[in-house]
């Protein structure tokens, strides 16, 4: 019996762990971002918040220099080497938001601070702006639409599959 009850337990971890198993279309891309993250946030696929793209806060992590250049419609720019969270102090604990940066780091470095400051609901754009505009969504700049992206430097920019590259 107790036998029965650790492999009922081990099944279940593993059946959980494949349920919030988020992925990207690149093969490669997708072994980078099992590495270079932690997955120590909760991260949503693109797919699932183009769905909800008007019921989160979209927090982009980037420079404000990325930001200029497009980033997702109705995004709050709080930044990563300048971090400024200043502009939550009115948003409830428990609204639903989304962080992003180019392939998801800095936003969960960004994910984890918001967490500790107490906001339960947060998630990391898994594959981050990069696979947003690789899966064809839609980005902005103050001008509109545009497909222009900041591909941050040469060597993150090899993961950035369509739209135009901005250095």
């Amino acid at each position: 019996m107790k036998k029965l009850i650790i492999l009922l337990i081990f099944i279940g971890a593993n059946f959980c762990s494949v349920a919030q198993d988020v992925k990207v279309e690149n093969t490669a891309y997708q072994l980078l971002l099992k590495t270079l993250l932690s997955h120590s946030v909760p991260e949503i696929s693109v797919s699932d918040l183009s769905k909800k793209n008007n019921t989160v806060l979209l927090l982009d992590a980037r420079e404000p220099k990325e930001y200029q250049i497009s980033h997702l419609k109705g995004a709050k720019l709080v930044g990563y080497e300048k971090l400024d969270l200043s502009s939550l102090k009115n948003i409830a604990k428990n609204q639903p938001i989304v962080v992003y940066c180019s392939v998801g780091y800095r936003s969960e470095k960004v994910a984890e601070k918001l967490i500790q400051q107490g906001f339960t609901n947060v998630r990391n754009l898994y594959g981050g702006l990069f696979e947003w505009k690789n899966q064809n969504q839609p980005i902005v700049n103050e001008a509109g639409q545009t497909d222009e992206v900041h591909a941050y430097d040469k060597t993150w920019g090899i993961w950035l599959k369509k739209g135009k590259k901005v250095y």
